[in-house]
């Protein structure tokens, strides 16, 4: 037993050495590394060696050594296989990370976003390629510089301070940012900053992604500006609404420019309005009335108007008949008017000039805080504004002017082109007005007693008078003629009506014309005088005069109507009322009435004619001062 011992050991030595070979080998074989095949050709050594030994020698105890080498070199074959096992699963890592960090880096290079990062302080350590196009600096311009290079000052210190404040505590800041390019340019920018964690929790660096967003921005502003805008109309059409009705039951200017600038002054965008209005001696603007703003600010700012070195806005509007607007109001020294609304935060007006048929009562003045504030509305809009506005106001005056008991009185000299006027000097005749109406289609009538030439010259010559439509004989009066004129709406006679006057006479006699009209003593009579004179060639004013127009109560009227009439014509006139001799289907005939009366009918009739002549006589002249009917 004990001769085989060493046999045993030098066995196992060699069966060890051999199966250190074939393991070598085939890892050897499976993962190419050369260390394998060194221990391979080794342990071959090794086994080759021990067989030759024991093949000339017999085995003794000194082959134990072998054997425990033999032991340490399959151990080191198979540490070495782990080892290159665990080497060859770190290659592998390395490999998918250094290839993830490329897919990084190209995606960052490719983003389609601004990339960069920067140390603790701010310092940018690195800058993806499309940093150029969102900045205008190349990356090589921008590595070890600071973001605050683009800084725009749009933003204040404490913007900035809170967004270092949210990425320092380790949070993510994420908000938008208006930046300036290399070439100065501004530009929005969605921008989102992230802290970079170590593996201690420490925060080694930021980066930050941007996105220029600069085309949205502005279609968000222009989608805004537009909806603004569309507010803004609404609101104005709304307040354009409110005037009209406003203006139907409005019963003097006063309250029509009270009520429109109330309108303006308690609706945003609006901040304040005023009415202003030329002064006659020395063309100054003074404020006739005002809302949303006190007497002294007013005061103020129309001193400011008068005081500017350039026509402001209102007299300018005023001149030329159309709406003025300055969409952003600056502080400059040569605009009074300007600098005393900045001063106060105002930032645009707009002022509209109320006119109609040529008459201009003056300018409404608009003023807002907001820039741009009428950016919306269509001049065309403010000129309807105005022409609504003064069309009332002369509807108003209109009725003042057949009802005020206090008149201006003008007389004018008469053109060729006038009218009555120039009729009668085509027909070489003398023309006296005996009244002025309105037809139903709203035509100016005039009713006239031409001397001096027959009916057929009257309606041969007509046609050649373009003041005049038509004319129709009505019946012969005094020594002429009574003829029934339809006057053009270019005539003079239409124009003075249609500013609000009463025609209380006209004359021609030996081709002289003149004309008296009365007007509401509050009327701006130069302004008057300026439209009339400029819409008709040689007609001069010769005299103003104001009087007092005599009211006649209605028991005086009674009065006379009863001083006038016979018993007879009054009883003829009484009965026939009461007997239903004016309705429709008559209640009684004439021949009934006359038998009631205990007359003939011939005789009835006689009386009841000229009781109603003198009836209508009365009133209708009574009125001849309000014959130019309500133009309303």
């Amino acid at each position: 037993m004990t001769d085989w011992l060493p046999l045993g050991i030098a066995l196992l030595s060699v069966s060890l050495r051999v199966v250190g070979v074939g393991y070598s080998a085939l890892l050897l074989y499976r993962v190419r590394d050369l260390r394998f095949g060194f221990l391979t050709l080794m342990l071959t050594l090794m086994a080759v060696r021990q067989a030759l030994t024991l093949s000339v020698a017999d085995p003794g105890i000194e082959e134990l050594p072998g054997l425990i080498v033999s032991g340490l070199a399959v151990l080191t074959v198979y540490y070495l296989s782990q080892y290159v096992r665990q080497e060859q699963q770190t290659k592998e890592r390395l490999t998918a990370k250094n290839d993830q960090l490329r897919g990084f880096r190209k995606a960052i290079r490719h983003a389609g976003h601004g990339i960069f990062i920067t140390d603790t302080d701010g310092t940018i350590e690195y800058a993806n390629p499309e940093i150029e196009g969102l900045t205008g600096y190349n990356r090589e311009e921008v590595i070890g510089e600071n973001p605050r290079m683009w800084k725009s000052g749009e933003h204040d210190e404490a913007f900035y301070a809170s967004m270092w404040e949210t990425v320092r505590n380790g949070d993510v800041w994420e908000g938008e940012i208006v930046n300036e390019r290399k070439d100065g340019e501004q530009c929005w920018v969605d921008m989102t900053i992230a802290p970079i964690i170590d593996e201690r929790g420490e925060i080694e660096r930021y980066v930050a992604v941007d996105t220029d967003v600069t085309e949205r921005k502005e279609r968000e502003r222009r989608i805004q500006r537009q909806n603004d805008q569309l507010q803004r109309l609404n609101t104005t059409n709304r307040i354009l609404r409110d005037v009209n009705q406003t203006l139907v039951q409005a019963e003097s200017r006063g309250e029509i420019e009270r009520a429109v600038c109330a309108e303006f002054a308690g609706t945003d965008p609006y901040s304040f309005a005023w009415i202003g209005t030329r002064n006659m001696v020395n063309e100054s603007l003074r404020a006739s009335t005002h809302a949303g703003i006190d007497d002294d600010a007013i005061e103020a700012l129309v001193d400011a108007h008068n005081d500017s070195d350039d026509e402001d806005i209102l007299q300018r509007s005023i001149r030329t008949e159309s709406p003025q607007i300055v969409h952003d109001i600056g502080d400059d020294p040569e605009d009074a008017w300007q600098t005393a609304l900045a001063e106060r935060g105002y930032r645009s007006a707009a002022a509209i000039p109320l006119v109609y048929d040529g008459m201009v009562y003056g300018a409404l003045e608009v003023v807002s805080t907001e820039p741009r504030a009428f950016e919306a509305i269509d001049d065309d809009v403010l000129v309807e504004l105005g022409h609504t506005v003064a069309y009332a106001i002369n509807a108003t005056e209109s009725k003042q002017a057949l009802m005020a008991d206090s008149v201006v009185e003008l007389e004018f000299q008469l053109a060729e082109g006038c009218g009555v006027c120039a009729l009668a000097r085509e027909l070489d005749a003398d023309a006296t007005l005996e009244r002025l109406s309105r037809s139903p289609d709203g035509r100016l009538v005039a009713y006239a007693t031409l001397t001096g030439c027959d009916r057929t010259a009257v309606e041969s010559t007509v046609e050649d008078v373009p003041a005049i439509a038509d004319a129709a004989f009505v019946c012969d009066h005094d020594d002429g003629g009574l003829f029934r004129l339809d006057l053009a709406d270019t005539c003079v006679e239409s124009t003075l009506v249609d500013h609000g006057g009463v025609v209380t006479g006209q004359t021609v006699e030996d081709g002289q014309g003149r004309l008296t009209v009365e007007f509401p003593q509050r009327t701006d009579v130069r302004s008057l005088v300026e439209s009339v004179t400029a819409d008709h060639e040689g007609i001069d004013l010769l005299a103003r005069r104001e009087h007092e127009r005599p009211a006649r109560t209605e028991q005086e009227v009674r009065s006379q109507l009863q001083a006038e009439l016979t018993d007879r014509q009054l009883e003829a006139l009484r009965t026939a009322y009461v007997g239903g001799f004016f309705e429709w289907p008559r209640e009684n005939t004439g021949e009934e009435i006359a038998e009631l009366m205990g007359v003939s009918q011939t005789t009835f009739l006689q009386h009841l004619r000229t009781a109603q002549r003198k009836t209508l006589s009365l009133l209708l002249d009574d009125e001849q001062a309000r014959r130019a009917a309500d133009p309303i």
